[in-house]
């Protein structure tokens, strides 16, 4: 007994709850409480409830590390982003998230700031880490990584681009098509002075499928690619209205600037209100990718309508159904619609 009477303390940690606990609580069988936190999507909303209240109230914490050692899988997929700097991957990554925890999943986001080299690092880690599969953006990785991937037999799909020729699995919409689109509308508003501000290209198909459409558009249209003016710089707003500004200390300058993001666009208005430039009376801005922000800058953003939920989802399932041995196409290629808004206008 201690000075004041009371029992002393034992030193023994109070026992964690268990499976069996929350099935008591909950009043259902430990397989339907196992059901709920593995497959969520095959239980009833109301005995999910049940058992997730049971779950809050007891402070119970699921063995992850046992259950992954008996399955082989952790229910952990990892998904590499190239930044985290902006909006521009913010839609779709929530979709995959949403998605995954549907089928009992948790997400590992990275960010490789667009670089292969810290990208390949990053793939290294999810895998030591036990993703059971990953989200990658775009086709362009080093050899070693796509290498490492296969030896250790780990599922990814590559997202953000669709190309017929490549074989890997993937979803998302062709970049340089949806570009020369892009491009045909401003070019039937008669301009033919026109530049393009965008991402670096090396290490980046998007950017370069992008740029590729561009000059498709231009040489449908009897121009050359060659006398389009090209800026390659960071994704920022900061940076396309320095982009911006360069373009308009030319002598010859365009009359259309078309930048490879949104973010690369907002930029652009913002430089071009600064310096008296009327959008669209002197110059058209169009942007890319149809974040929130092409609706809400001034004037609006003629831009790209790139997928983004349509294409976390089914990466998510695409996924999902290759880690359980699911057989099936796993290329599929998303439509990316032109939205015309007030940033073009006529020459």
């Amino acid at each position: 007994m201690g000075k004041s009477g009371q029992p002393r303390a034992s030193g023994k940690r109070p026992s964690s709850p268990t499976l069996e606990d929350v099935a008591r609580m909950s009043r259902v069988s430990t397989a339907t409480v196992s059901r709920c936190l593995n497959n969520p999507s095959q239980v009833s909303e109301a005995t999910r409830e049940q058992v997730l209240k049971a779950v809050n109230a007891l402070g119970y914490a699921p063995n992850f590390g046992a259950r992954a050692l008996a399955a082989k899988r952790t229910n952990t997929f990892g998904a590499i982003i190239p930044t985290m700097d902006n909006a521009i991957f913010a839609r779709g990554l929530q979709a995959f998230q949403e998605e995954l925890g549907r089928h009992g999943v948790t997400t590992l986001v990275a960010s490789s700031s667009y670089s292969p080299e810290l990208e390949e690092e990053q793939i290294r880690a999810l895998v030591a880490r036990g993703a059971d599969a990953l989200l990658l953006i775009g086709h362009d990785r080093t050899e070693k990584s796509y290498a490492f991937l296969e030896q250790h037999q780990i599922p990814y799909v590559v997202a953000w681009t669709f190309n017929k020729d490549q074989a890997r699995p993937s979803i998302g919409f062709d970049n340089r098509k949806a570009m020369a689109s892009l491009t045909e509308h401003v070019l039937r508003q008669g301009h033919r002075r026109i530049a393009l501000v965008s991402a670096p290209k090396s290490g980046n198909d998007r950017a370069r499928e992008r740029c590729d459409g561009v000059h498709d558009a231009m040489m449908a249209n009897g121009l050359e690619p060659a006398d389009l003016v090209v800026i390659e710089t960071p994704y920022s707003i900061s940076n396309g209205a320095k982009a911006f500004e360069r373009l308009m200390e030319q002598t010859n300058r365009p009359t259309a600037v078309l930048c490879g993001n949104d973010v690369l666009a907002a930029g652009a208005l913002t430089m071009a209100n600064k310096l008296g430039v009327d959008v669209p009376g002197e110059v058209s801005i169009t942007g890319f990718d149809d974040i929130e922000i092409a609706e809400i800058v001034s004037p609006a953003l003629t831009t790209v309508h790139v997928p983004h939920r349509n294409m976390g989802a089914g990466a998510a399932k695409l996924l999902v159904g290759m880690r359980n041995g699911a057989s099936g196409a796993t290329r599929i290629e998303l439509q990316a619609d032109i939205k015309l808004r007030a940033s073009l206008g006529p020459v």
